[in-house]
């Protein structure tokens, strides 16, 4: 069900009833974009039912689900057009429009080709982990993520998170783990990865589909070169790259996880309460494996989730 995960920490503070986040987010549910409008976002049903929840409780887990739709005209076809508007005025006053007059020339222009334009739909699901105070969004940037973060804020009360930090930054732990080949017990090295370059040249190299227990991955290193992404498989139930953001990418549950279930075992719940139970036990290791999380100042442990 995630396919990616940019993972917060939700302030251990913040509390509310299933019933109470579902009536505040009914309040900004997604409505398509008008004609003339370039961009609409709101909750959708999570389960794709006509008119149900919001908030989905499955095992514990909150699952939400949050709709983005864009429209726009391609620049080309507005310069395109532009040009043509230009020209006429030219020939109608003897001059050529302004930089000022250009400009609202290709609003204007903008403006009537919206109706036109093809909508772009996209959606990410969000997981609450009450209990773990964890919210996960599975969105492929953070400017995204960090939209579905605001639309979250605005509509609950309290309602306050922040990236999850670790003790270990992801990039000193990857660096180690590629040149010991020692990882974390319970997670395994994959064939994929990512070097870059400290100084300003950015140069980076990628391995894919390759061996990293290689003396040249070692020499890369040693010469400065650090992992910006790494792929990694956890009990041999999950497998994902891991990237120096903390953010989880190509998230995918191995064969193993869906031994002994059939397809009559399907359904959305069914898929929630798979995804967020390998999930639930997944994040905890690696936030082990990384030392931890990095606390605030007079932070406490459990404020944290224990973690």
């Amino acid at each position: 069900m995630f396919s990616n995960m940019i993972i917060y920490r939700v302030a251990p503070t913040w509390s509310a009833s299933l019933d109470q986040v579902e009536s505040a987010l009914s309040n900004a549910r997604y409505v398509a974009c008008s004609p003339s409008q370039e961009k609409s976002t709101g909750w959708v049903e999570p389960r794709g039912e006509s008119h149900g929840a919001l908030v989905e409780s499955i095992g514990g887990h909150w699952i939400l689900k949050f709709m983005t739709e864009t429209k726009d005209v391609p620049g080309p076809v507005v310069d395109r057009q532009a040009k043509i508007a230009a020209q006429e005025i030219a020939q109608e006053v003897g001059r050529k429009p302004g930089r000022k007059e250009l400009k609202e020339i290709k609003e204007g222009i903008r403006f009537n080709l919206l109706p036109m334009a093809f909508p772009k739909l996209g959606a990410s699901l969000v997981w609450i982990d009450c209990q773990a105070h964890l919210l996960v969004i599975d969105a492929a940037s953070q400017a995204h993520a960090d939209e579905v973060v605001t639309a979250l804020v605005k509509s609950l009360e309290g309602f306050a998170v922040a990236l999850l930090d670790t003790r270990v930054s992801p990039v000193s732990a990857m660096a180690e783990w590629l040149t010991t080949q020692e990882p974390p017990a319970g997670f395994a090295i994959e064939q994929e990865c990512e070097l870059k370059a400290a100084d300003e040249s950015k140069a980076a190299i990628r391995y894919t589909r390759s061996p990293l227990d290689t003396d040249e991955v070692k020499q890369h290193i040693a010469q400065g070169m650090l992992p910006s992404r790494l792929a990694l498989s956890w009990d041999d139930r999950a497998s994902f790259l891991l990237t120096e953001n903390m953010q989880l990418k190509k998230v995918h549950l191995l064969d193993v996880v869906f031994e002994g279930k059939s397809a009559d075992d399907g359904g959305f719940d069914a898929d929630v309460a798979i995804a967020t139970g390998e999930f639930a036990q997944l994040l905890p290791d690696l936030i082990q494996a990384l030392g931890g999380v990095a606390l605030a100042p007079g932070a406490s442990e459990t404020a944290v989730g224990g973690q």
